[in-house]
């Protein structure tokens, strides 16, 4: 890059590097921002902390980590620590560009324009379509969509079929940035596996939030009527406490593991050393957890979504979306066809990394922040 340095700030993530409550955006800005960094430039990341003391890393491979209070509530958490985020920026950092993650914080755009800034939303699918939110969310999101598409200086999408959707209601182009699918090494190391009683190759996978978007109430009982003697492991847990998480953890079987949230190198070696990952979303943006998966070789089975399809082409196997029975049969075939599933996972890794690399996304991203191309300045 030959653009003099840029000071950066970013908010609508949670944890970086990831951590307990973790989504999609907090690994996309564990890889972006570092790089971005790399190249010359400054970031600034806003994160939430619920309870003091605040964590001690204030640092993360060159990124300035800010730490802000917010409520546990779900919903309103987002809305309270992007409102401090904004006025900290406003009054305290000299950022000259903000990348907001989620429209639904569109709202503190309006701010952030007025005092000059220059303003870039990546918008996450069609927020106010997921079944999580509440009717008053869901028309709170449908009224900040509106925000995104007309205050920033330009909205980021990471699937085509939400840009689409976006172009189409909005009667406006947008940019089209996705997620990278490279995975650094990491020691090979059977502590983690061990830890929780498993053995390499034993074991269907899913990591992620317990939320009604994800599918975990198709996968449980699909993988109810499978008769193996792998495990079924799943990693991570709720934001918030819910009612859901703990509806899905009232299974009986005693195949299907709850370990809690995973961290860094041990999330890849669960995921490397897996059988099969699973993916049962009902609603995804361009989901990064795919793209690591696909990015280690390991073989994957995943809603139909369009957004699904559009990065697994024809390198895995997918079931009907919201089907049990249609997962089921799924995960019977990959225990009945190795050979093939596995031939599957390689020739999908070799497509992945042609189609998704992260220092090309940092291009992007880089591209789009500098002045020069601020459609909305």
């Amino acid at each position: 890059m030959t653009e003099k340095k840029m000071r950066i700030a970013v908010f609508g993530i949670r944890n970086m590097p990831p951590s307990a409550g973790s989504a999609g955006e907090d690994k996309f800005a564990s890889e972006l921002y570092p790089r971005i960094v790399a190249r010359g430039h400054e970031m600034t990341a806003y994160l939430r902390v619920y309870e003091k003391p605040f964590p001690e890393l204030q640092e993360y491979k060159g990124v300035k980590l800010v730490y802000l209070k917010t409520t546990r509530r779900s919903g309103f958490d987002t809305l309270l620590h992007s409102m401090k985020a904004t006025f900290h920026i406003i009054f305290h950092n000299t950022a000259k560009v903000v990348h907001i993650h989620n429209g639904g914080n569109s709202i503190w755009a309006i701010l952030l324009r007025l005092t000059g800034k220059r303003v870039f939303i990546s918008q996450d699918g069609v927020d106010w379509k997921r079944e999580k939110w509440s009717w008053y969310a869901k028309l709170y999101l449908y009224i900040s969509s509106m925000i995104t598409a007309y205050i920033p200086n330009d909205v980021i999408i990471d699937n085509i079929f939400s840009k689409e959707f976006f172009e189409k209601r909005f009667k406006k182009k947008f940019s089209f940035i996705p997620y990278g699918s490279e995975v650094p090494e990491v020691e090979d190391n059977d502590t983690i596996l061990k830890k929780l009683g498993i053995e390499s190759g034993e074991y269907f996978l899913f990591v992620g939030r317990f939320i009604p978007d994800k599918g975990l109430h198709y996968l449980i009982p699909a993988f109810e009527k499978v008769a193996t003697n792998k495990k079924l492991v799943l990693v991570g847990g709720s934001p918030n406490p819910s009612e859901y998480e703990s509806k899905i953890q009232k299974t009986n079987d005693d195949r299907i593991i709850f370990p809690g949230f995973v961290y860094g190198d041990d999330v890849v070696r669960l995921m490397k050393n897996a059988y099969t990952y699973i993916q049962p979303s009902d609603v995804e943006g361009l989901s990064p957890v795919i793209l690591m998966v696909m990015g280690l070789g390991t073989p994957l089975i995943c809603s139909d979504i369009q957004e699904n399809k559009f990065i697994v082409e024809d390198h895995a196997r997918t079931f009907q979306k919201g089907c049990v029975e249609s997962l089921s049969k799924q995960l019977t075939f990959a225990l009945e066809n190795p050979t093939e599933i596995q031939k599957l996972a390689q020739a999908g890794k070799t497509a992945i990394y042609e189609r998704f690399n992260w220092e090309k996304i940092t291009d992007q991203h880089l591209e789009l922040f500098s002045p020069k191309r601020s459609k909305n300045a």
